[in-house]
Parts: structure tokens; sequence; C-alpha cells
């Protein structure tokens, strides 16, 4: 059983948020590993 806590609306809406942005840039990560791995990149001088 997981232990409860408490933390304010405003605390708990602010990591959701974040949580979501941490999970979109690692989604992004990996497309962009992808495709270079997959030479779908132009190299930029």
């Amino acid at each position: 059983m997981q232990e409860m806590i408490e933390i304010p609306k405003m605390e708990y809406e602010k990591l959701k948020r974040k949580a979501e942005v941490d999970e979109e840039l690692l989604n992004e990560l990996v497309q962009g590993l992808k495709d270079i791995k997959e030479g779908r990149v132009k190299r930029v001088k």
C-alpha cells in the first residue's frame, strides 16, 4: 500500500506540468536520436 501525503493543489499542478514537459522532451530526444541513427539529418554550419 502506498503512503499518502497532502500537498497544496498549486504544488500538485506545478509537479504535474513538469512531468508532462519532461515526458515530451524525452520523446523528442528519442525521436531525434532515431533520426540521427537513420541518417535523416542535415549538417548545418
